[in-house]
């Protein structure tokens, strides 16, 4: 939140105990994200292109099955 960046090659790995729908917001991100859920094969089942949140309510970007992990990476 209140990144203005993201250097090259990096960016946040979330991992969550279990495999769920996990959501996601753009609350407070000023820079684009491309978001990447992956399943616990290590298999990636959902991609959202997350644009900065300009509307109240945030838009919610969300996987249409299970993950347990979500990298977000620069857009």
């Amino acid at each position: 939140m209140y990144r203005e960046s993201l250097p090259e090659k990096k960016g946040m790995l979330f991992v969550f105990p279990t495999s769920d729908i996990h959501d996601f917001w753009m609350k407070n991100t000023i820079i684009p994200l491309d978001m990447i859920w992956i399943d616990n094969q290590f298999k990636v089942v959902h991609i959202a292109n997350a644009q900065p949140c300009t509307e109240d309510p945030c838009k919610i970007y969300a996987p249409r099955t299970l993950a347990k992990y979500v990298l977000e990476i620069n857009s």
